[in-house]
């Protein structure tokens, strides 16, 4: 157990004095190596409606955007599991041989997606290849970051390990930026026609140039002086894993980390990144290269705030800051995203006060409008109508009927009768269909609800300042979390025991953040409705962190 011990005016001076030429060299190793490899993990993400295009183009676009957002989810969902397999090497083995063996199967599976056939070419084999190397990569992630912020904080000086750390930190939001650059160099250069047929692939191609250097670097290195110390003396563990889950001191640690710290950062982080990202494009209609670069702007104007916060955790501690992260998103993300709408797409703001829609049937007509693995058919009247409603980024309320009514959708005044195509031939179901959906296309567009936002009718100044605030939330809760979650355990199974919790949180409460924000969407018809998923999330770390979770700042990291 790690025990918290007075500051010594050795550790003080510790603190004060400069960098080493050979802190730095870690650091910068380190990062370098941990950027290269979020970039591999993140260029799908922003590449997610492309995707869905190429292998899922058997679905209705609602239905093909969700399972490209739930590919992407599935290589957070298992990454725990690499924190398991690379976190029992790392404890066992060596922290350096870890996190130099994950970059290379990281590197490996996203070149490989940049050579996949899409459907057309070999069918359904296409997404479950997919589907693999989004699985590989989940792995690998498992094992890269707790490595680097083990490595590097085990570098660091009593007293600077919040500094050191969020250098690790700010690699997720370079890497997303560095992918966000790639794809819109690679657009402009291209042209739309050209990177949507086939030049979509070429940032995942780039990763051979990324992985080479990565393998590179970390093959420099050397080992932590922490775990070389411990292996010098013989306390390495022998079973890692079960010494991490097998005693209750331990896996209360792991449980505190998960619920007071990691599920709440992880929503706060995808939250003000990716959702952010996709509310924009997906919901508001603006076109992907604006979208882009204002969330690139965003991220590069608030990264140096990673190591702002991470630097003051040192005088003031890692649980105030990271809880008032958890608090201020939890109050501020309705009102910040209705401030999206306004400011980027305000036609589609007064479209919703001015022609408000609702969609009146029988409730039993409407299913749950989520459907993970493709295969739902939704052709109940009222499905059929909430369908287009989520494709076309209408703002809608559910109004119960009795049993029997044939769902209807009202457009301000207008009334649109829909019909129920679960019996129907094939045939003249896509001709009725195709009917409604031109009739409620007229209706909307005629009640001034916008196809796409406007450029010219984007306030960018005020978007960009809410995407930077959104951001900001996530400096706060991320730029520290390395430390604590570092300081939480003893060396001997410190790899494991942070690492999985980290990958819990991120890889479950936040990576299937977006695709069950927008099935939420989807079924209730309130754009904001996706919001309630994150607030949850930080309201119940926010509780748990206050109470149980205590300030790490002060450990020891040397305790075996």
């Amino acid at each position: 157990m790690n025990r918290a011990r007075p500051i010594s005016h050795d550790s003080m001076d510790e603190a004060n004095r400069p960098t080493t030429h050979e802190e730095r060299r870690v650091i910068l190793a380190s990062s370098m190596g941990t950027v290269f490899e979020w970039y591999d993990f993140y260029v799908y993400g922003s590449l997610a409606s492309v995707i869905a295009q190429h292998f899922f183009s058997g679905l209705n676009p609602t239905a093909g955007f969700i399972f490209a957002l739930l590919t992407f989810a599935a290589g957070f969902a298992v990454r725990p599991f690499g924190a398991l397999v690379f976190g029992r090497l790392g404890d066992m083995v060596g922290r350096k041989y870890a996190f130099v063996i994950s970059i290379l199967i990281m590197g490996l599976s996203t070149f490989l997606v940049g050579v996949l056939p899409s459907s057309a070419s070999i069918g359904t084999a296409a997404p479950m290849i997919l589907l693999l190397l989004r699985l590989l990569q989940g792995l690998a992630l498992g094992g890269e970051y707790g490595g680097a912020a083990v490595y590097v904080a085990e570098h660091a000086p009593q007293g600077r390990r919040g500094f050191f750390t969020s250098w690790i930190q700010t690699t997720a939001t370079i890497g997303m930026f560095l992918s966000l650059v790639v794809v819109l160099g690679t657009r402009a250069t291209l042209g739309q026609e050209a990177f949507d047929a086939w030049g979509w692939r070429v940032p995942f191609l780039i990763s051979v140039l990324l992985l080479v250097i990565s393998v590179w670097i970390r093959l420099r290195l050397h080992e932590s002086p922490a775990f070389t110390r411990m292996k010098s003396e013989g306390l390495v563990s022998r079973a890692p894993i079960k010494e991490a889950f097998g005693r209750w001191h331990n896996l209360r640690l792991i449980l505190l980390a998960l619920i007071g710290l990691t599920a709440g950062q992880a929503v706060v982080w995808y939250t003000g990144q990716f959702y952010a990202l996709y509310f924009l494009t997906e919901t508001l209609g603006v076109d992907a290269n604006i979208a882009n670069i204002l969330v690139a702007l965003a991220l590069l104007l608030a990264c140096p705030f990673f190591l702002v916060f991470g630097a003051l955790s040192d005088r003031i501690g890692r649980k105030p800051i990271i809880m008032a992260g958890c608090l201020i998103a939890a109050l501020t993300y309705f009102p910040v995203f209705k401030g999206l709408t306004h400011y980027a797409n305000p036609a589609l703001e007064r479209a919703q006060n001015q022609a408000p829609v609702a969609i009146v049937a029988a409730p039993q007509d409407c299913s749950l409008q989520f459907n993970p693995v493709g295969i739902a058919s939704f052709t109940s009247a009222c499905d059929l109508l909430k369908t287009f409603m989520a494709s076309h980024s209408v703002h809608y309320v559910n109004r119960p009927a009795p049993e029997g009514t044939t769902a209807y959708a009202l457009v301000g005044e207008q009334r649109i009768e829909a019909f129920d195509g679960t019996s129907l031939p094939r045939a003249e179901f896509a001709r009725r269909n195709a009917a409604l959906q031109d009739e409620l296309r007229r209706a909307v567009r005629s009640h001034g609800y916008p196809a796409y936002a406007d450029p010219s009718q984007i306030n960018f100044t005020m978007v960009l300042l809410l995407l930077f605030f959104l951001v900001l939330q996530v400096t706060m809760v991320y730029g520290p979390i390395a430390a604590m979650l570092v300081e939480m355990f003893p060396t001997r199974i410190r790899y494991t025991s942070m690492s999985v919790p980290y990958h819990i949180g991120n890889g479950w409460f936040g990576g299937f953040l977006p695709p069950v924000a927008f099935a939420t969407v989807a079924t209730t018809g309130n754009m904001y409705d996706g919001l309630w998923y994150p607030v949850a999330v930080c309201l119940m770390t926010l509780v748990v962190g206050l109470l149980f979770v205590k300030e790490t700042r002060d450990n020891d990291l040397n305790a075996p």
